[in-house]
C-alpha cells in the first residue's frame, strides 16, 4: 500500500523546522532508527534551505512544496521550488560551492542529500525554479507498508 502527503508553505526560514519535523512525523510510521530518521531530517532541512535561501534569494517570496511517499519499504520525498533555477547544477552540487558565501553557507547541501540518500535527483531550470526528488529505503521494515 502506498502513503502520501503534501505540504505547501511560505518560503520562509522560520517554516524549515516545521517542514523537517513533519516529515519526520510521517516517516516514523516505517519505524526508522535514530539515525535513518536523523538522516532525513536533515536533507529535508538542507532542501528547504535551498529553496528558501537560493531558490527565492530569502525574499520570503513564494511556496516551497514537499510531496513524500512511503511504499513497501521506500521513502520517496519531493522538494520544489519556483524561483530562479540553478545556473550550473553539476558546480551547484560541488562540495564547498556556494553562490552565498556572504551568509556564511557552507556549500555541503548536495553532498549531504547524496551521501544520506539512495538516490537524488535535481531538475532545475533557470527561472522556473528546481525540484529536488531524493529516496532512501528503510529495507527491515517493508512488512509495515503493505
Amino acid at each position: 500500500m502506498r502513503n502520501e502527503m503534501s505540504l505547501n508553505f511560505s518560503a520562509i526560514s522560520e517554516n524549515e523546522s516545521f517542514a523537517r519535523v513533519t516529515v519526520a512525523a510521517f516517516v516514523a510510521q516505517l519505524d526508522p532508527t535514530l539515525d535513518e530518521l536523523t538522516e532525513i531530517k536533515t536533507v529535508v532541512s538542507e532542501a528547504v534551505t535551498n529553496c528558501i535561501i537560493h531558490g527565492y534569494e530569502n525574499s520570503g517570496a513564494g511556496k516551497v512544496e514537499i510531496n513524500a511517499s512511503i511504499e513497501d519499504g521506500l521513502i520517496t520525498l519531493t522538494i520544489r521550488d519556483h524561483g530562479v533555477g540553478i545556473k550550473d547544477i553539476e558546480q551547484a552540487k560541488q562540495p564547498l560551492f556556494t553562490t552565498k558565501p556572504e551568509l556564511e553557507r557552507s556549500g555541503m547541501g548536495f553532498t549531504i542529500m547524496e551521501n544520506f540518500m539512495d538516490h537524488v535527483t535535481i531538475e532545475t531550470e533557470e527561472g522556473k525554479g528546481t525540484t529536488i526528488i531524493m529516496t532512501k529505503e528503510i529495507a527491515r521494515n517493508r512488512a509495515v507498508c503493505k
